[in-house]
């Protein structure tokens, strides 16, 4: 692990177990293939998780939450897309 001279390892540590704690809350017991198909929400709850490599949500229902908003707002968007190609495609017929 690279970090730098004036950070405290166990800091970083104890964030990758956080980080690691929340994926297994989201993914139900995470596997390595979990996050090779699903990286994208991967990076999403890491990027809920830290700024610039500092901890800006420590709370894990908060982030909990927050992916839950997420989710909800991409399948929103997949089944508005969804029914605009069911009219473009009913009115090229």
């Amino acid at each position: 692990m690279c970090i730098d001279d004036e950070d405290n390892e166990l800091e970083v540590l104890e964030m990758i177990h956080h980080f690691v704690e929340i994926l297994d809350r989201y993914f139900g017991s995470v596997c390595e293939l979990d996050l090779i198909f699903n990286f994208h929400k991967a990076y999403y709850i890491l990027d809920e998780l830290l700024i610039a490599g500092e901890l800006q949500e420590s709370s894990k229902k908060t982030v909990a939450r927050l992916i839950a908003a997420q989710d909800s707002l991409v399948e929103s968007a997949k089944e508005e897309a969804s029914s605009l190609s069911n009219i473009i495609a009913q009115a090229t017929k």
